[in-house]
This record gives C-alpha cells, sequence and structure tokens, in this order.
C-alpha cells in the first residue's frame, strides 16, 4: 500500500479523517512532501511566495486497526527513499538561533548526488531523517510543527533507516502521520532548517499493550531514548531524564536512585532542536546495559 502525499494534515487531532486502514505487521509506503509543501525551487524565489499556513504538513492520519486507547504503538521505520534530486535550506531575520542578527532572509538549494548532500563547498553524507512523526492527541488540535508527548516535530535525527518509534495511542486507531523529511540534519537544527527533501517512507507498525511508558521513546539497534518537548531546554532535559527512569523503574525495576547513577554515569542528554515552539531533548542509554 502507498499513501500520496497529497494526503496531507496541517495539525494532529481525532477530529481528521482517516486516509487509509492498515493492520499491525502491514509494510506501507508513505510518500511525503518536503516541509515548505515543495513550494521552493529558487534560491531566488521571494520569501512572499511561501505560504507559512501550509508548513510541516504530514502526510496521514492513518487508522491502525486494534490500536485502543492506552496502547503503545510501535512504528519501525523500514526505509527511507529521498524522492527530488536537491533539499531546501531556509534562514533569515526571526528565524533560527541568529534570527535576532538577520535582516533579511536566505534561502539554500542543496544538490543531492552521489549519496551526499552539496552545501557551498561542502560534502555532507545523507542521513535521511523523519523531523514530523505523531499521533492524534486525546483532545484538540495540536500544529504539525509543535512537538509533544503525542511525538510531532521533534526532529530528532536518530529517527530514521532501522529506528523504532513508540508513540501513544490516545484514541482509536492511533490516527498516525509523518512527515517534514531531511537529508541531513545536525542536532539542534540552529538555522531553523535541516536539508529540507520530499520522501517515500517505508513503515510497519505493533501495538503493544498493557505498558505504562512515558513517551515518545526511540530504540536503535545499539541505544534506546527518551524524549520530551518542553518551552525550555533546562524543562526538556529534567523530563527526558525522569522519563527514562521511569521506563527502567518499569521494565527492568531498578529503583530510582539505581537509574538515576546510571544515567550519570553513562546516558547522554542530547538536543533534539531548540527552534521549534517547544524544545525537544533526548536521554540516550546504551542497550548494552540492559541485557
Amino acid at each position: 500500500m502507498k499513501i500520496e502525499k497529497e494526503n496531507s494534515i496541517f495539525s494532529f487531532s481525532k477530529t481528521n479523517t482517516p486516509v487509509a486502514k492498515v493492520k499491525p505487521k502491514e509494510k506501507i509506503c508513505i510518500e511525503t512532501k518536503d516541509a515548505l509543501s515543495d513550494e521552493i525551487r529558487s534560491e531566488n524565489q521571494s520569501f512572499d511566495s511561501i505560504n507559512w499556513e501550509k508548513v510541516n504538513p504530514a502526510t496521514g492520519p492513518i487508522f491502525i486497526e486494534g490500536a485502543k486507547e492506552g496502547d503503545v504503538l510501535e512504528v519501525n521505520i523500514e526505509n527511507i527513499k529521498i524522492t527530488r534530486d536537491y533539499g531546501v535550506m531556509l534562514t533569515g531575520k526571526d528565524m533560527g538561533a541568529l534570527g535576532d542578527s538577520f535582516e533579511r532572509s536566505f534561502i539554500k538549494i542543496v544538490p543531492i548526488k552521489e549519496n551526499k548532500a552539496f552545501l557551498y563547498d561542502y560534502e555532507i553524507p545523507l542521513k535521511p531523517m523523519i523531523g514530523v512523526i505523531g499521533t492524534a492527541p486525546k483532545e484538540g488540535n495540536i500544529p504539525c510543527g509543535t512537538p509533544g508527548e503525542h511525538g510531532g516535530n521533534m526532529d530528532c535525527n536518530i529517527i530514521g533507516e532501522g529506528t523504532t518509534v513508540y508513540l501513544p495511542v490516545n484514541v482509536e486507531g492511533a490516527l498516525f502521520a509523518l512527515g517534514d523529511l531531511h537529508a541531513a540534519m545536525g542536532d539542534g537544527e540552529v538555522c531553523v532548517t535541516g536539508v529540507e527533501i520530499p520522501a517515500e517512507v517505508f513503515v510497519s507498525f505493533n501495538i503493544i499493550k498493557d505498558k505504562n511508558w512515558k513517551l515518545p521513546m526511540v530504540k536503535t539497534e545499539k541505544n534506546i531514548y527518551s524524549l520530551a518537548s518542553k518551552p525550555s531546554l533546562d524543562e526538556a532535559s529534567i523530563t527526558a531524564t525522569k522519563n527514562m527512569v521511569h521506563f527502567l523503574s518499569q521494565e527492568y525495576k531498578l529503583s530510582k536512585e539505581k537509574a538515576i547513577f546510571l544515567l550519570s554515569a553513562t546516558g547522554n542528554l542530547q538536543i533534539c532542536q531548540v527552534v521549534d515552539p517547544l524544545k525537544t531533548v533526548r536521554m540516550e542509554l546504551s542497550l548494552e546495559f540492559l541485557k
């Protein structure tokens, strides 16, 4: 099954109509637009031509059969295929970490070939990742540009091929969506974008019952991560740490003091992004310590 990019949402909500129903373990292809809805084609394009109401589209929502409120949705990112030969970057006035020092805005077209992104004279290895990935909240609408406990615009560059993402099921069917793919992005996303691209993402789902995890969480071949998005990096850091302690207590019966000693000795707090309405941080722990 392929879900085409024209089936886009701009906010996560239980009122969104599903565009497809998928069974657990069924592999599907999700086609995405880039974060600017594929509207930028030239560095000379006027900023006034950008429709800011169409930023961060996510393809979906997808109804996962059997997913009930209180479950955990396991999302397996199996493959990411970049579908365009260039990426787009933006920065400028009121955008990103230097937004207060620019008087105008800038567009950069970044050619992609030979498994690299060519930014000025720099050859950057591709590391495709998903910026927006989430499920519908129990109540209200959350713009796709905002991260939170539902997932959303976490801009976590760990979320790529071979990664498993764990998200809350707040409503029947989960109403899952994803978008905002990057060919490459450094931790922080400090200019306000990564190398923005459209893509095809191949995923499958599982439903996990009877778990009391603090989500979102992410797992790779070597590490597990708890993610938190809050108004400040301080708040996000503390919450991500507490969420990992909770996980270690729930799944491995570690006491709070044992868990926090372990994280202080070998865990890594890492910044995902600092440019969205909420800031996102992840706590990393090697799976070597959880055997």
